[in-house]
């Protein structure tokens, strides 16, 4: 069986795996199902699609292993009409993957740095149709001003602490989640709670790249 984007077999195979490994909900597992992953990847690693672990996209950046994409989005709690904001988009995947939960009436707000990665990633985007994906190309630690403030905030690259610019850009009620660390990593869930103070709960180790910027590693 295929759909118009092709390979909806290896999807399933994928999305099944996860199931069983992770206990994803119903409603991560079908947005999954839904995002054809071997369109985000560059032509060379199309057959490796649809594999546990990540795979590059060039300048030294890499799109999320599927797992790692699926806990995330767990630990988010999306919901149908949320604001989010994306800090390291990459390939866009993830944030297809976002843009299905929040539904037509949420929005993805994707800030990534390198302007050739964005500029693939909203041709890929818009062509499958995420009109509710919005690209920005700027420095994610900042986070994106214009758009805020955001339900849920995630960030795909390591930090050295928390960037008060994300903190101040998240709803109170809100929740981000975001690897800390450097050569030791853990993903961390923060919840701003309706006074602004933050409780922050450790999920586990997790190896991402560095987060680049003026609150990140380097700048």
């Amino acid at each position: 069986m295929e759909d118009k984007f092709g390979r909806l077999e290896e999807r399933k195979r994928m999305v099944e795996r996860l199931k069983e490994e992770l206990n994803i909900s119903d409603r991560v597992a079908r947005a999954m199902l839904k995002v054809p992953r071997h369109l985000f990847v560059p032509p060379q690693y199309s057959s490796e699609a649809y594999f546990d672990y990540p795979l590059p996209i060039g300048r030294g950046q890499t799109i999320s292993a599927p797992h790692m994409v699926a806990i995330m989005c767990e630990l988010l709690d999306l919901k149908p009409g949320h604001n989010v904001l994306e800090v390291g988009g990459g390939s866009g995947y993830h944030a297809a993957v976002v843009a299905e939960l929040v539904g037509k009436d949420g929005r993805v707000v994707m800030v990534e740095r390198i302007p050739e990665l964005a500029e693939r990633a909203e041709k890929t985007l818009r062509e499958l149709g995420y009109d509710n994906v919005i690209v920005v190309v700027g420095d994610g630690s900042e986070g994106c001003e214009e758009f805020a403030p955001y339900d849920r905030i995630y960030v795909t690259a390591a930090a050295p602490s928390i960037p008060e610019p994300l903190v101040e850009q998240l709803k109170p009620g809100g929740k981000m989640v975001i690897p800390i660390g450097d050569a030791i990593q853990e993903l961390y869930v923060v919840e701003k709670d309706w006074s602004g103070e933050l409780r922050k709960k450790r999920w586990g180790s997790v190896r991402f790249v560095p987060l680049v910027g003026k609150h990140g590693f380097r700048f």
